[in-house]
């Protein structure tokens, strides 16, 4: 009997990381395969990326908006549940996938659950700063199968007591992507973006959502360390969570400059290519923390975002002030660094399709349980 399975993605970044597992699953005669896209796929300021997930060659595509404003994470929250429901209640999927930390991602997980259909979560069990992991850890118990990144993932959600037998490492499915074979050359991606610089650094920085009052001083002191620094940038918007209105405003300054290139997405495979070929990496982004590591990328990480998140030793950690960002500008130009491998060796996508071909899979209980964990007061 033929499954279906909903991938569930809210931007360009989780599209990137779905994007191998949604291709294997839809090569398949036995799973039919819908995407559903919303949040900033949908949003014209940051470049309208369901094109890229239409461009993909992907059948079955729905699409409703869930914005709000970036000051009401909440209302977004119950807009994708509302949006979400609408669709299951319609097409009966009999698997749910979500990936990561966003209000997307809990919203699948929640209807999910509430409608007695399986979700499986993407890259469950690790920790960062922000709201993001409370929600990752809110998604991670709503969910009925995980598929980690890494042991250190697996061990972290069987402390949170989920079950062992329903946790996949499976790597994190960016990295088929990365060390593919079919990602275009740099001298392609630069044309196609217009980007004319020789040498250029990847600058992506994030609101932190909780530190929002602070955002208007930190994105004025990012934007003034990239241009004290006076090297080539290529710049990509941040996400829309609350605060990004400030980052935006500060990047106004940047509009004139020639030394920057400003972009409000730019599509993965190419997004992967410039960082291969990158100086440096500087901002909060996991890209920082997850692709920046197999290219051996140095990379300049501000302040809380990825606090916790696993570290390597191709990063250099700083705090929000201007000096600060440019000591640590001046240590990845000096430094050699090495590649390291994090998070798989690029085979998530087959690794995951073994695991949903398997019938038992299909009949993991819908009723979670709890597994305590042993220890001593």
């Amino acid at each position: 009997m033929t499954k279906k399975i909903c991938f569930l993605t809210g931007t360009r970044a989780d599209f990137g990381k779905l994007k191998s597992l949604i291709q294997i699953s839809s090569s398949k005669p036995e799973f039919e395969v819908t995407i559903v896209a919303t949040g900033m796929h949908l949003l014209q300021q940051y470049g309208y990326t369901l094109n890229e997930i239409e461009k993909s060659g992907f059948q079955n595509i729905f699409s409703f908006s869930n914005h709000t404003d970036e000051a009401t994470m909440d209302l977004t929250l119950a807009k994708t549940i509302e949006g979400l429901s609408n669709h299951v209640k319609e097409n009966k999927p009999d698997l749910i996938v979500v990936h990561g930390d966003r209000v997307e991602a809990l919203a699948g997980a929640i209807v999910g659950s509430l409608n007695n259909i399986l979700v499986a979560h993407v890259e469950g069990g690790e920790v960062s700063g922000t709201i993001d992991e409370l929600v990752r850890h809110a998604v991670s118990k709503m969910s009925h199968i995980h598929f980690v990144s890494n042991k250190n993932a697996f061990k972290r959600l069987v402390q949170l007591g989920e079950l062992e037998e329903q946790i996949f490492v499976i790597g994190s499915p960016d990295v088929d992507a990365m060390l593919s074979n079919h990602l275009p050359s740099v001298a392609d991606v630069k044309r196609h973006y217009n980007i004319p610089f020789e040498e250029y650094a990847i600058a992506l920085f994030h609101p932190v959502t909780t530190e929002v009052k602070q955002m208007p001083l930190y994105a004025q002191q990012f934007v003034d360390a990239l241009v004290k620094s006076e090297h080539n940038y290529v710049v990509i918007f941040p996400n829309n969570d609350l605060g990004s209105a400030f980052i935006l405003k500060a990047y106004d300054r940047l509009k004139c400059n020639k030394k920057f290139c400003i972009f409000p997405s730019i599509r993965f495979e190419f997004f992967l290519v410039l960082i291969k070929n990158a100086k440096f990496m500087i901002g909060n982004s996991s890209a920082g923390i997850r692709e920046a590591p197999y290219y051996g990328l140095p990379v300049v990480n501000i302040g809380t975002r990825q606090l916790n998140r696993a570290l390597h030793t191709d990063l250099i950690n700083c705090d929000y002030q201007t000096q600060s960002i440019l000591d640590a500008i001046d240590v990845a130009l000096t430094q050699s660094f090495k590649g390291t491998d994090l998070y798989g060796a690029g085979n998530s996508d087959q690794l995951f399709l073994d695991v949903i071909s398997q019938p038992m899979f299909w009949d993991i209980k819908k009723q979670k349980q709890f597994k305590d964990v042993a220890f001593q007061f």
